[in-house]
C-alpha cells in the first residue's frame, strides 16, 4: 500500500473513533458529511468533495434534500453516493416514527403538531396525510394520501373516505406540508378542509383538524377557523 493510502487509511480511522466517542457533537458539517461518505466512496478523499457539496447546496440539510439528479452534477458524486444521501432524510424519518408511541393519544392540536413535525421530516415534495384516530383520539393509523410536486398534492376525497371507512376511525386528521413556504394556511387549503369536514360528515366521521406543517413548525386549520 502507497504511503499516502495509509496516512488516507488512518486519517478514516481517527475520524470513525471519533464519531464512536462522541457522536457527531463538535464536528463541522464538511466532517460529517465526509464520513458519511466514506460508505459510498472508498480510497478516495471525501472531504473535498464533502466541501464541494456544501459549497453548491449550502448547507448539510440542503445536501440531504437536494435531488440526485442535481447531486451528481457535482464532481466526485455518483447515483450510488447520490442514493446514499437521500437515504439519510428518510431514515430519520423512520427512525422518529419507530421512537414514537405506537398508538400515542392526539387529543389537542399541540400533540398533533409534533407529532406531525416528524412525519415530515425529509419530505421535499407536498405530501397528504391521513391520520385515523378512534373516538379518544388515540392514532389507529397515519397513511399517505397523495404526494405532489413541491408546490402542490391532489388531495383524493375517495381515498380520504374508502380508509377511514376501512378502519372504522370516527375521527381523522388531515395534515400536509409546505416545502418551500411557511406553516400558513392558504386559501385552497381553507376550501379543502371545509370540503374534507363535508365529506367525512356524511359518513359520521368528524375531521378534528387539518394541520400545516413547514420548517419545523405546524399551524391547525381549526383552531385558526373555528367557524369552518
Amino acid at each position: 500500500m502507497a504511503e499516502k493510502e495509509v496516512l488516507h487509511s488512518g486519517h478514516r480511522q481517527r475520524m470513525r473513533q471519533r464519531f464512536l466517542l462522541s457522536d457527531f457533537d463538535g464536528f463541522a458539517e464538511h466532517e460529517i458529511l465526509e464520513v458519511l461518505l466514506y460508505y459510498a466512496i472508498p480510497r478516495i478523499d471525501t472531504n473535498e468533495i464533502a466541501h464541494r457539496l456544501l459549497h453548491h447546496f449550502g448547507s448539510l440539510s440542503a445536501v440531504f434534500d437536494a435531488d440526485p439528479q442535481e447531486l451528481v452534477k457535482v464532481k466526485g458524486v455518483s447515483e450510488h453516493t447520490a442514493v446514499l444521501l437521500k437515504m439519510i432524510p428518510s431514515l430519520a424519518r423512520v427512525y422518529l416514527s419507530g421512537k414514537q408511541e405506537k398508538h400515542p393519544s392526539l387529543n389537542t392540536a399541540e400533540k398533533m403538531g409534533r407529532y406531525l413535525i416528524e412525519q415530515f421530516v425529509g419530505r421535499t415534495n407536498e405530501v397528504v396525510l391521513l391520520i385515523c384516530l378512534d373516538s379518544s383520539l388515540r392514532l389507529i393509523r397515519c397513511e399517505t394520501i397523495s404526494e405532489g410536486s413541491v408546490s402542490s398534492a391532489h388531495v383524493d376525497m375517495k381515498r380520504i373516505a374508502e380508509r377511514v371507512i376501512r378502519l372504522n376511525a370516527p375521527c381523522a386528521v388531515l395534515a400536509h406540508n409546505h416545502p418551500r413556504g411557511l406553516a400558513v394556511p392558504s386559501n385552497d387549503d381553507i376550501l379543502i378542509t371545509r370540503e374534507v369536514k363535508r365529506t367525512l360528515s356524511a359518513l359520521d366521521v368528524k375531521l378534528v383538524d387539518h394541520i400545516v406543517v413547514a420548517d419545523g413548525l405546524w399551524c391547525s386549520i381549526i383552531e385558526k377557523y373555528p367557524n369552518l
